[in-house]
Parts: structure tokens; C-alpha cells; sequence
């Protein structure tokens, strides 16, 4: 069964313990017939921390009220209103609730909901275009950065880095081959 109420309605409670009170429709559920109302029903919960992270404690929340109990809230005439449904004229013809008692128009969330969107076409040739200023302008700051000395960059070693290249000249210097005397040439030095 479909509701005559939606969400984001203004209403107004006309029976029970917040009658009087009016506040935007939150939510609406059609198979039990109840809506939530900002502001009305308030109901306590003591709620449980699930994680670390969420706190427990007394949480106030709008609990559900009966579609019967609540009524539209009409701008104009600032009361709770009963209303009918036309088609509006024109290329949309859209269906419209408008209050039964001034004539006010009461669906202001769809036409503030759906702004008109812009739809940006952007043809090849001028984005061709836009890439050969973009190369152009490239061009000139390379020939600019070229006449300009270029700076060098001296990055700093750090502590792991110089034990590296260290422990890699050990190395190194120890793979060298020690020439070792021949018997023949340590036999001449000392006979001579």
C-alpha cells in the first residue's frame, strides 16, 4: 500500500502524546503504515559499545508514528491540510499535491531535489587545439630551461649507505691477487 506521505514532507501531528509538533519526514515505512518524524516520538536506548571505538550509553532517537496520526503541513495556511493531486501543464506533466483549503502547491522537494544539469560537450578540434597550445608552451619552457645553468643535486649518504660502500672496498681489495714471489726470483735476491 503506497503512503501519502513521503520523505522530506513537513507534517504535522494531529493525535497522540506530540500532538502539535511538526517536523520533516525522515523516513517512511509502507508495510507498517508508520513514517519517522524529526522531533516526535522520542524514544531512549541504552545502547551497547560494539568496538573500541564506539562508545555505549543513553541514545535518544525518533521512533515511528502512525501515518493516520500526522497530516501535511501547508506553508501558506500553517495548519495540517488535506490536499489533491493534479497534473501540471506543460512539457513535464507532472502529478502535483496542491493544499484543498489556498491552492498551494505542496511538493517543493522535487523541484529543489532536481536542478537542471549541464551537459558539457567538448568537440575533438578544440581539445586538438587546447593539446597544441599545451606542446607549444612545453616547447618554450624547455628552451628556457635550457639557457638557464642547470643545478646539481647533491644527495647526502646516509650512515647505512656509507658502511655499504665500505664494507664493498673490502671486498674488493681482498679479491686482488697477491703476487706471490717465485721461488727462482726470492732464491736470486738473496744470492745477490
Amino acid at each position: 500500500m503506497a503512503l501519502s506521505i513521503k520523505k522530506g514532507d513537513n507534517v504535522i501531528v494531529i493525535a497522540g502524546k506530540d500532538k502539535g509538533k511538526s517536523g520533516k519526514v525522515l523516513s517512511s515505512n509502507p508495510a507498517k503504515s508508520t513514517v519517522v518524524v524529526e522531533g516526535v516520538n522520542e524514544i531512549t536506548k541504552h545502547v551497547k559499545p560494539r568496538s573500541a571505538q564506539q562508545q555505549g550509553g543513553i541514545v535518544k532517537e525518533n521512533g515511528p508514528i502512525n501515518v493516520t496520526n500526522v497530516m501535511l503541513l501547508c506553508p501558506v495556511c500553517n495548519k495540517g491540510v488535506r490536499y489533491t493531486v493534479k497534473t501540471e501543464e506543460g512539457e513535464n506533466g507532472k502529478k502535483v499535491r496542491i493544499c484543498k483549503k489556498c491552492g498551494a502547491v505542496l511538493d517543493f522537494k522535487v523541484e529543489e531535489a532536481k536542478p537542471a544539469k549541464k551537459k558539457t560537450v567538448r568537440k575533438k578540434s578544440a581539445k586538438k587545439a587546447e593539446e597544441s597550445a599545451e606542446v607549444a608552451e612545453n616547447a618554450e619552457v624547455a628552451v628556457a630551461t635550457e639557457e638557464a645553468p642547470k643545478k646539481k643535486t647533491v644527495r647526502k649518504k646516509s650512515a647505512k649507505t656509507e658502511e655499504a660502500v665500505a664494507t664493498e672496498e673490502v671486498k674488493t681489495e681482498a679479491k686482488k691477487p697477491v703476487r706471490k714471489k717465485s721461488a727462482k726470483t726470492a732464491d736470486e735476491t738473496s744470492n745477490a
